[in-house]
């Protein structure tokens, strides 16, 4: 299964909230919070052939730029799934994998997985009706290790098309 990650400034290994305006760019190979989620992308067959990132900061003053051009670079990939996650509390962040994750699941028909905690109500709300958000703490927060794993199990099973409904009650909102 081939991935593509999505991340933010933070998750990207390229600076904190003092850097929300990191321009839009991407590397091929998993940088930054590839290193948590490795192991369990491994146990799902799974490489990362690219990581795009964007600061939230520039993606809000960016957003359909932003967002056709992350759906563009996508498509040309051409992966198996999208997992833009995890954004922990970070509401912008979250906010951006929603919106992107939805744009790339109408226009490119790529499956997209999110993940945020619940610190992201008004995400959550707004949004999980249109893409599956797995549930995870906040930064900081205990059960990380296992919502890494339904993460990368969440990705699997949009890769392989399968019945969603079982998982997506247990480990979604």
């Amino acid at each position: 299964m081939k991935v593509v990650l999505l991340f933010d400034q933070t998750q990207a290994g390229l600076g904190g909230k003092e850097n929300p305006m990191l321009p839009l760019g991407g590397k091929n190979m998993g940088i930054g919070a590839y290193n948590m989620l490795e192991p369990f992308l491994k146990k799902q067959d799974a490489s990362v052939i690219a990581t795009l990132y964007c600061g939230d900061g520039f993606y809000l003053e960016n957003k359909e730029d932003v967002t056709k051009k992350i759906a563009g670079m996508v498509k040309k990939m051409s992966p198996d799934v999208v997992i833009a996650a995890p954004s922990y509390n970070y509401e912008g962040y979250a906010k951006m994998c929603a919106e992107v994750g939805i744009f790339i699941e109408e226009k490119v028909n790529i499956p997209v997985v999110t993940a945020m905690s619940t610190e992201c109500d008004s995400v959550i709300s707004a949004y999980k009706d249109k893409i599956t958000i797995v549930k995870m703490p906040k930064k900081g927060g205990t059960g990380l290790t296992d919502s890494l794993d339904h993460i990368c199990q969440l990705a699997g099973l949009k890769a392989r098309n399968d019945n969603l409904e079982e998982f997506k009650n247990s480990f979604c909102y």
